[in-house]
């Protein structure tokens, strides 16, 4: 595959900070995309996604599937066979424990005011 096939990417994290970019074959599937986020996540970030599935790539507004290539989710502007196309990674919370959020729900609520005199 000649390397004017390849499409250019970076991945915009949360607090502004990329991985990449790199260069990817058009028949690239975005869960494997996501993989490579996995791979390449910086090891001092807090809160980092665990598996494929924590992680949502959005691109022009739209989140992508992971069934999909990067061809199928590439919108086409103006072709931009020169620019770097960047994709932005939401990381799902992860899940609370059922029983901490038990134990938080059992808990007495404590009756507050929100009042101000002036």
């Amino acid at each position: 595959m000649a390397s004017e096939d390849l499409i250019e990417v970076k991945f915009r994290l949360a607090d502004g900070t990329d991985i990449g970019p790199s260069k990817y074959s058009p028949a690239t599937s975005v869960a494997s995309l996501k993989g490579k986020i996995l791979a390449q996540w910086p090891k001092d970030k807090e809160n980092g996604p665990r598996t494929v599935n924590d992680v949502k790539l959005i691109n022009a507004g739209k989140i992508l599937e992971n069934n999909r290539t990067l061809a199928e989710s590439r919108l086409p502007v103006g072709e931009l066979s020169e620019g770097v196309i960047t994709m932005h990674v939401v990381v799902r919370p992860p899940l609370s424990d059922k029983s901490s959020e038990k134990l938080q729900d059992d808990s007495p609520k404590a009756a507050c005011c929100s009042c101000s005199i002036m």
